[in-house]
Parts: C-alpha cells; structure tokens; sequence
C-alpha cells in the first residue's frame, strides 16, 4: 500500500510539471476562487474522465449546455484511470476527476485529503450488468462458488474488481479469499482464456459484450451486482481543499452534474449515441452493451460493503469513513 501512495505523489509531480507547461489550465490558474470570474464569463473547469460508458452523462451534459448554464466552461481531458486522475487532482491539473470508489477508498486509506462531490455511475443490480467474470464454454467452472481456488484476472490488482469478485464468491459459499489473481487487460482476457492462460476472468463493457459474442464464453458472476444490486462503481472527486475555498465553483459542478445524471438515466439512446463521440467503439457494439445506472444519490450501505470486503482482502487497512469520502448531502 506504501508503493500506491508513493507512485501517486510522484506521478503528481510529474502531471504539475505538464500542467505548468499548459496554457489550458483549469480554474487554478484562470479563474475566481469560487467559479465565476468577475466580469461574468464562464469559468473554465477541467474534468478527467476515462473514456468509458460510466462517463457518458459528464459528455451529455456538456453537449446539452448543462455546465454553461452554470457558469461552467466544460473541459474534459481523457485518462487511463485512476493512477491518471487521482494525480491530476492532487497536483491541480484537474479540478475534477472520475474514478472508481475502490480507488478513492484507497486514496483516503493513505492520508490523501480527497472526496467524492457527485455519484457518477451504479451497477444494474441485474443479471446482465456491465461486468462479469467469464469462462470457457467447456470450463468445469459452473457457479460463483466453483471460483474457489482457481486463477482469475482483472485489470489492476487490489482494487474494485479482484475486490467485487472476491466477495462474490464469499456470498455464493465459496472462499474468495482462494482465489489467486492476475492483471490481465480487459481487452486482452478473451485471448488468455482460449489460451488457457486463466480459469476465469473479470470483462468489463464494451469487451465483455465482445467476448460473449465470440460463443466461446459465457458469464458464472456478475460481481458488482452481487456485492450489492446498489453498488456505486465511480464518481466524480476533488480535494477537500477546493471544497473549502470555492464551494461556488463545486456547488456548481454538482447541480450541473446532477442534472447530467437524472438526463442519462432518462436518455439511454442519447447515452449511446455521446459514447460513439468519445470512445473508439463501433456503433453496433454501442447499442449492445450494459450500461451501468446513473443515479444522483450515492447508496452509503452498498458501498460499505465493498469497502468492509476491501479491508478483508487486505486493500484497505481500515474501513473507509464515507462520512468524510460521500457529499455532506449524502450523509
């Protein structure tokens, strides 16, 4: 855990030497401390988000003048996640960022002073979800529980996934704690299972829809789901710090955000079509895949859950406090 928190102070470092070489800077370096500049221009705030379909509302948002109608002059720059984003915020390259709950446990697990301002996308609760653990056709592996004992990947190690499927394993009767994981990209995971390289592996959307397609796969546990039907998978965050000196500019990112979420959720053949602006995926796989909830209010005993199995399986040390990780109005 020591590695994590040395890996994001140094990466920090090395976004806030890019960030002082930009002249596309977020509102540290442009704006008034509370979101709005003083002779009534919009103010320019820079969001990093993965491009992935959990950010879809941030894009639908801009497009349908949600932000600017809050003074907000949308700037989203992509990322590879959370080793990515959670620099960029810390460093000030970003005054907002997604990424995942499991992450930004960890990061308050390691004295960073950070806090989610709004929810950003939930499981479906349902079988499909956006997320399964997947296996060969003629694998012996036919429940959540026969995952016991074998080798399973994800895509990063000690965080949301080997998280999420570890538990759901305990809860199908089965010992998560057996399981033995490796990091193998989503996107790469089909091939290491026809290659006999793994037992199972953890997909997410848009790949999980493509490997189920192949005929050769089929799904054993949808893991999120199955931590909770309410698990909040990501956010948006910043640093308390800027909560505190411009709550202006957050109060305003949150009810344009808000409102992003409660369009998506009631707009999915939008959703789909915004996905097709950000991401390298083909429109016939956009109008397949699982889209996750979007819902404003974060589901606090869901995602204790989650984080009580982090502390488990030794991600976090202790359990996390959401009284200071979730949004005052979801306390």
């Amino acid at each position: 855990m020591k590695r994590f928190i040395t890996t994001l102070v140094a990466a920090a470092s090395l976004v806030l030497v890019s960030a002082c070489g930009s002249s596309d800077t977020g509102t540290t370096n442009s704006e008034s401390a509370n979101g709005g500049s003083a002779s009534g221009e919009l103010t320019k705030v820079t969001v990093g988000a993965i491009p992935i379909g959990d950010v879809a509302p941030l894009y639908l948002g801009k497009a349908k003048g949600f932000f600017e109608a809050e003074g907000i002059d949308l700037n989203i720059e992509s990322t590879s996640g959370g080793a990515v984003s959670l620099p960029g915020v810390v460093s000030g390259s970003f005054d907002f960022a997604f990424v995942n709950i499991i992450s930004l446990m960890i990061a308050q697990d390691q004295g960073l002073d950070v806090q989610y301002v709004t929810n950003g996308s939930t499981t479906t609760g349902v079988d499909p979800d956006n997320a399964a653990v997947l296996v060969l056709n003629d694998s012996p592996i036919k429940t959540v529980k026969d995952l016991s004992g074998k080798t399973v990947s994800s895509n990063q190690l000690k965080n949301i996934g080997d998280t999420a499927v570890r538990d759901a394993v305990d809860q199908g009767g089965g010992d998560g704690a057996s399981l033995n994981f490796v990091e193998v990209a989503f996107q790469d995971a089909l091939a290491a299972l026809q290659n006999h390289q793994l037992d199972a592996a953890l997909v997410l959307d848009p790949f999980l829809t493509q490997a189920l397609e192949s005929g050769e796969v089929r799904a054993v546990s949808w893991p999120y789901a199955e931590v909770d039907p309410n698990l909040d998978t990501g956010g948006y965050f910043t640093m308390k710090q800027t909560i505190k000196d411009k709550p202006e500019l957050v109060a305003s990112f949150q009810k344009a955000m808000n409102k992003s979420l409660e369009y998506a959720q009631e707009h999915t053949d939008e959703v789909r079509d915004i996905i097709g602006t950000y991401t390298k995926m083909d429109a016939a796989t956009i109008q397949k895949i699982t889209l996750p909830r979007f819902l404003v209010d974060f589901h606090r005993d869901a995602d204790m859950k989650l984080g009580e199995a982090a502390v488990k399986y030794g991600t976090l040390s202790k359990a996390p406090n959401l009284d200071e990780l979730l949004p005052a109005a979801n306390e």
